[in-house]
């Protein structure tokens, strides 16, 4: 049997709120899905996109310059 560790529960974003985290247009998020411009991780489970938020701070991670 499995057992329960202390996992921590994803906190997943829909498209909208992908979108505004990342600071672009929904539009934009559909157009890098279909296009795989971006290595923007994201689930799909039936007609449902979701994005995870530790994806969206290492996409916006790897894009920092200093």
């Amino acid at each position: 049997m499995a057992t329960t560790e202390n996992k921590k529960k994803p906190i997943l974003h829909k498209p909208p709120s992908a979108a505004d985290f990342l600071h672009v247009k929904e539009s934009t998020l559909a157009v890098w899905r279909c296009s795989g411009r971006y290595d923007l991780p994201y689930i799909k489970m039936g007609s449902n996109i979701l994005y995870d938020e530790q994806d969206l701070l290492a996409f916006l991670e790897k894009r920092k310059k200093v």
